[in-house]
C-alpha cells in the first residue's frame, strides 16, 4: 500500500516525524514537502534533528496570497499524484498545504486520511478554520486527538469517518524530550548571529500569528507584558517579524526581551521544559507547554484545544499588556491524572486505522 504524505509546515514535520517511523514499518511513504516553510530553521532542521526520511519531493511553492499558494500547491501536487498513484493521502493539520492537498486528491478519487481533524474555533475569520473544514468534509478517515474534536465531527455527521487516535504531538514530546542532550542550548543563536546565552530563569514567548503581528500596536503590548516581568524573555522571531520586532525593542527599550533566531523542535522542547511561563498564540506550544505542566497565556480570541484550558493551566488573553500580566499571576492547579491527549501512541493507532483506508474510496 502506498501512502502519499504531505507536509509543508513545522508543526507538521513534527507529526510526520512521529507517524513516518510506524508507516514505514508496514506501508510503502511517498512524502512530499510543498515548502510553504521555507526558511532553514523552519523546515530543513527539523528533518535533520528528527531523522525524518529526506522528502520525495519538495515542489517549493511558498508565499504570496492564500489563493495563489493553494492554487500553485495544487497544480504541482496534481503532477506529482498521477504521476506516483498512491492508494491514499495523508494529511496534517490545517495549513495551505492541508487544504491544497485535499482538494486535489478528492478530484482524483484517492482516499485521504486527515490527521488533528475536528478541531473547531467557530468563526471563518480564521483561514486555518476553512482549511481545517474543507479537508474533513472531504476526507475518507478522520483521525483526532481529543475527544472534543469527535464531538465536533459528530455534531457535523462526519461520526462515521472519525476515530479517536490522540495526538502525535504528545508522542513526539514523550520521545524527543527524554532524548535532549544537556547542550542542546548552547548553540541558541540572535539576532546579531552571535551565540546568546539562555539565563537560568526566562519566560518563553512565541508570536507569529497575523491577529497578533499585522501592526505595531498587538506585538507592543505583548512586549511590553514581557518587558514587565521578573525575568527576561526568550523570544524566537519568525522572520517576516524580526525587523518590527528589532525596531520595537529599540524605541521602547525592552532590554529584557532576548529576540532569537527561529529554533528547532529539539531547541524548543527544552526552552519550553526549563521556562518558568509561556505565552504563546501558537497551537502547539500551548499543547507542548501543558505536555509540560508550565503555565501558559496564549494570545488569542479562540479556544484552540479546550483540554488544556482547566485550572489555569492556560488561558486565554487579548493582545494587551494588563490582561497578559493578571492572567500570569494566576495560580495553577495541576491534576497529573488528567491526560486528554492519549497515551503516547497515536502513531501507531494511525498507522493501524489508515490499514482500511484503500477499501473507504
Amino acid at each position: 500500500m502506498k501512502i502519499f504524505t504531505v507536509v509543508g509546515a513545522r508543526p507538521q514535520f513534527i507529526k510526520a516525524a512521529v507517524v513516518s517511523r510506524k508507516l514505514r514499518e508496514t506501508y510503502n511513504e511517498v512524502l512530499v514537502h510543498t515548502g510553504q516553510h521555507y526558511d532553514y530553521n523552519m523546515s530543513e532542521v527539523f528533518f535533520e534533528e528528527l531523522s525524518i526520511p529526506k522528502p520525495d519531493y519538495n515542489l517549493g511553492v511558498s508565499g504570496g496570497s492564500h489563493a495563489k499558494m493553494t492554487a500553485e500547491m495544487m497544480i504541482a501536487l496534481e503532477n506529482v499524484l498521477l504521476k506516483e498513484k498512491p492508494d491514499c493521502v495523508l494529511l496534517y493539520g490545517d495549513t495551505n498545504s492541508t487544504l491544497a492537498a485535499a482538494l486535489t486528491a478528492v478530484k482524483l478519487h484517492i482516499p485521504i486520511g486527515h490527521v488533528e481533524a475536528g478541531n473547531r474555533l467557530g468563526t471563518l475569520g480564521n483561514p486555518e478554520e476553512i482549511n481545517r473544514i474543507c479537508t474533513d468534509h472531504v476526507s475518507t478517515l478522520l483521525m483526532c486527538c481529543t475527544q472534543s474534536s469527535l464531538d465536533f465531527l459528530t455534531r457535523e455527521g462526519l461520526e462515521n469517518r472519525a476515530v479517536l487516535v490522540g495526538d502525535p504531538m504528545y508522542d513526539a514530546f514523550l520521545y524527543y524530550g527524554d532524548r535532549l542532550s544537556q547542550d542542546i542550548l548552547a548553540g541558541i543563536v540572535g539576532f546579531d548571529k552571535h551565540i546568546i546565552e539562555i539565563p537560568q530563569e526566562y519566560y518563553y514567548l512565541t508570536c507569529h500569528r497575523e491577529e497578533n503581528t499585522h501592526s505595531d500596536e498587538p506585538l507592543y503590548e505583548i512586549l511590553n507584558a514581557m518587558q514587565s516581568l521578573d525575568a527576561p524573555t526568550v523570544y524566537p522571531v519568525h522572520p517576516r517579524n524580526m525587523e518590527v520586532v528589532r525596531s520595537l525593542c529599540k524605541t521602547h527599550g525592552f532590554d529584557k526581551i532576548m529576540p532569537i533566531k527561529p529554533v528547532g523542535y529539539l531547541s524548543s522542547i527544552a526552552l519550553i521544559k526549563d521556562s518558568k511561563k509561556i505565552v504563546t498564540d501558537s497551537g502547539g506550544v500551548q499543547r507542548e507547554a501543558f505536555f509540560a505542566k508550565k503555565q501558559c497565556v496564549t494570545v488569542f480570541d479562540y479556544v484552540v484545544w479546550p483540554e488544556t484550558m482547566v485550572g489555569n493551566a492556560n488561558q486565554l488573553a487579548k493582545p494587551k499588556t494588563d490582561d497578559i500580566i493578571d492572567k500570569l499571576a494566576l495560580p495553577v492547579k495541576w491534576d497529573n491524572t488528567y491526560n486528554p491527549f492519549g497515551d503516547g501512541n497515536a502513531g501507531e493507532k494511525i498507522a493501524k486505522a489508515i490499514e482500511g483506508l484503500r477499501l473507504k474510496a
